[in-house]
């Protein structure tokens, strides 16, 4: 088969990107390859199902922005799609005084990252919030969640196949190799093509 597009691993970030390019560019012909039988096989089914609501990052970094973005769109999506998640928050505890200065920087720096319901708390409402927990102080982040992100994997291999995508598993890419220069005129665009190839 010829496609226009193949985007190679059918873990949630090849999915993302497919998915995100054939809604850009509809009139292209776009393939995943996945050397496995099933979808999100490896790292993205194995991970901590986290939604991070973008404390840690350098404020103004293209990591904070993202991070906070990105919570934001995956519930969304997870809301649009019925894909259960749970935001269930999480202290940052500081259990010693002296870690008391840096939960106060952590907290500021959440501030400038635009991360929503942040604020600190004492020992009195981290008993209220986890009864085995004790601090001194903590950093309660409300919009952290989790998600299963298999499921939202699955997803979006869902959206990419409805608008015309094509998802080949079993298919291990074993090969790459730059075919002969399309002419100047060429329909598609694709100035210089790539032949895939596979084990079978």
């Amino acid at each position: 088969s010829s496609f226009d597009v193949a985007v190679v691993g059918a873990g949630i970030v090849g999915l993302a990107a497919a998915r995100e390019l054939i809604q850009r560019h509809p009139s292209l012909a776009f393939a995943v390859l996945e050397k496995e039988q099933e979808l999100a096989h490896h790292q993205s089914g194995h991970n901590s199902g986290v939604i991070h609501s973008g404390i840690y990052y350098t404020p103004g970094s293209l990591k904070a922005k993202l991070c906070v973005q990105g919570a934001a769109l995956c519930y969304k999506y997870c809301d649009q799609k019925g894909i259960p998640y749970k935001q269930c928050g999480k202290l940052i505890v500081a259990v010693e005084h002296d870690e008391i200065p840096r939960l106060k920087a952590l907290y500021e720096r959440g501030l400038q990252n635009n991360v929503p319901g942040l604020k600190l708390i004492g020992a009195k409402e981290i008993q209220e919030k986890e009864p085995f927990c004790r601090g001194l102080m903590a950093l309660d982040s409300p919009y952290t969640g989790i998600v299963d992100y298999k499921q939202v994997a699955q997803s979006y291999a869902r959206d990419f196949q409805e608008a015309g995508g094509t998802i080949l598993t079993d298919f291990e890419v074993t090969n790459m190799e730059m075919a002969k220069e399309s002419s100047p005129g060429s329909e598609d665009g694709l100035k210089y093509p790539i032949i895939v190839r596979n084990k079978k």
